[in-house]
């Protein structure tokens, strides 16, 4: 039976915190260094986000800085996207080696920390973070900050709609948007440990921050992250 009077242990994660290539791989790379650098091979500013939010916290953070473009943490075993245009055509046994040294290891831990607190009693709020491009595919996100979350989960609904309502007060000339620019339920790291979880026991929430203020404006952009903080300290 879940107790809803259960204390809340907060853990972070971000699954793109960086562009780096393992040198192993670097040659496989050479000639799409402009892509490393873009939305493509990792998320600005999401790191320095999840450090901010799991220090608030004292959280255990999870952060992984391996380039997407190797393998993306994010999507499931057997997702089509799992590996980029640059490492699918490797050999099975390249890419059992790239999934046994890079993604399950990471994957497990931020797992075992889940399923640890769980047994000690606690209800989980996973806070992954994320930060979207400001336009894709010629069109432009509407959006400052988005909050992806599953719909039938009424905690996460609850924390969401909490979550958002206290970024507008603080926040009143942004747009705060729920399940944008993705939706909550989309092939992710949050919708797998949903599956292995009861709804009452853990909430996954993703974070998305649009990178036009991280990459034009480091000063708003502090000040958007130390908010985000503040904010999300008051909704449980």
């Amino acid at each position: 039976m879940i107790d809803p009077a259960a204390p809340v242990s907060v853990v972070v994660s971000c699954e793109h915190g960086g562009n780096r290539i393992p040198s192993a791989y670097q040659p496989l790379f050479q000639g799409h260094e402009a892509l490393l650098v873009s939305h493509r091979g990792y998320d600005p500013g999401a790191l320095l986000m999840a450090k901010a939010i799991a220090r608030q916290f004292g959280a255990p953070l999870f952060a992984a800085t391996t380039s997407r473009l190797l393998i993306d943490l994010n999507r499931s075993a057997g997702h089509p996207q799992l590996f980029s245009e640059i490492t699918q055509d490797l050999p099975p046994a390249a890419k059992q080696q790239i999934l046994a040294r890079y993604y399950r290891p990471y994957r497990e831990r931020v797992e075992t920390a889940i399923a640890d607190a769980i047994q000690q009693g606690q209800r989980v709020l996973h806070v992954s973070s994320h930060s979207f491009t400001p336009q894709l595919h010629g069109e432009v996100r509407k959006a400052d900050i988005g909050l992806l979350y599953d719909p039938s989960s009424e905690w996460e609904q609850l924390l969401c709609r909490r979550w958002q309502q206290s970024l507008r007060q603080e926040l009143p000339g942004l747009t705060i948007r729920r399940n944008y620019p993705y939706t909550g339920t989309a092939d992710g790291f949050t919708a797998y440990l949903r599956r292995r979880y009861a709804s009452g026991w853990y909430a996954g929430i993703e974070l998305e921050v649009n990178q036009k203020y991280f990459l034009n404006d480091r000063g708003k952009w502090r000040s958007l992250r130390r908010m985000i903080v503040e904010t999300l300290s008051k909704i449980f």
